[in-house]
């Protein structure tokens, strides 16, 4: 039996998937039986309750041959990193407690600097409370800016003919399709490579700068000379607030941006053929067009 956390997120529900289609049992975890239906369907078992609930989720992890760890967005948290420690915090614990002998956590580049870097500080957090962990193997894996992440410029590509962003237009950043991460998870829960406390960066194919990336998004919707627009950051987290955002999570991304901008997280990882992955951004721009089209 493999656990995952993470419900049906694009990483989780492709990660159960495999597991399915190699015959082996899969366990999913999520706070909404609804968004679980698809994957309990496919033939996953399905755990339904909070993951600040230590207690559920060792009684979820109990039994597992391997558990995937991941801490749940929650955009609307007043305060965004104190709100992943205390769901690393229960992580933790359930993991102790459950007997699990393997985890894999997912985590980011850059997660080996404390602080100036958004949401990523929280994972550094995270691998550093996984790393006290005894009697545990941990498999931190650190990814790239995820290419799933391009489907929120959709709503301002429709009504601007832009694609905005906090993010410098002109500096290269790692980009991955979550599908390969999905892949690569799957292969280190059920043929682990590594024993202890380990770092594994998943980097997609390339760099792809954002203007680069609005051109190559813009082919697949049939705008060729779509342009990628450095927007005020006072404007894009105004808009985060319209989503339901918190001022919190708002401020967390610009962070992120900026460090994604300067190089520092860049600065954190090398690339090899181990951390580089298929996916380009060119094929995932056809799924790109899909959800654009249909939006």
């Amino acid at each position: 039996m493999y656990v995952l956390m993470g419900s049906n997120g694009n990483i989780t529900s492709k990660a159960a998937r495999l597991l399915l289609q190699q015959g082996k049992k899969a366990r999913v975890i999520g706070r909404d039986a609804a968004k679980l239906k698809e994957l309990k369907e496919a033939g996953a078992e399905i755990a339904v309750g909070d993951a600040l609930d230590a207690k559920f989720l060792e009684g979820a992890f109990r039994g597992a041959e391997a558990v995937y760890t991941m801490i749940p967005p929650k955009y609307d948290s007043p305060e965004f990193r104190a709100y992943q420690n205390q769901v690393g915090e229960s992580i933790a614990k359930a993991l102790t407690k459950s007997g699990v002998k393997r985890g894999v956590n997912l985590s980011s580049v850059g997660a080996s600097l404390p602080d100036g870097t958004g949401p990523i500080a929280g994972l550094h957090d995270q691998e550093e409370r996984l790393n006290n962990l005894e009697k545990i193997d941990i498999l931190h894996l650190r990814a790239a800016y995820f290419m799933e992440n391009h489907f929120g410029s959709i709503p301002a590509i429709k009504q601007m003919g832009a694609y905005p962003g906090l993010i410098k237009a002109s500096v290269p950043v790692a980009m991955i399709a979550t599908r390969d991460i999905a892949e690569r998870l799957v292969r280190e829960l059920t043929e682990p490579s590594t024993k202890g406390h380990e770092v594994r960066h998943v980097l997609g194919p390339r760099d792809y700068t954002m203007s680069e990336t609005a051109r190559i998004l813009g082919a697949a919707i049939g705008k060729p000379d779509l342009a990628y627009v450095e927007a005020p950051a006072v404007e894009v987290k105004k808009a985060l607030r319209g989503f339901g955002f918190s001022q919190s999570v708002a401020d967390s991304f610009e962070e992120m941006s900026r460090a994604l901008g300067d190089g520092r997280i860049a600065r954190t990882y090398k690339r090899d053929n181990a951390s580089t992955t298929p996916t380009t951004l060119e094929e995932f721009a056809k799924g790109f067009a899909a959800v654009y089209k249909s939006a």
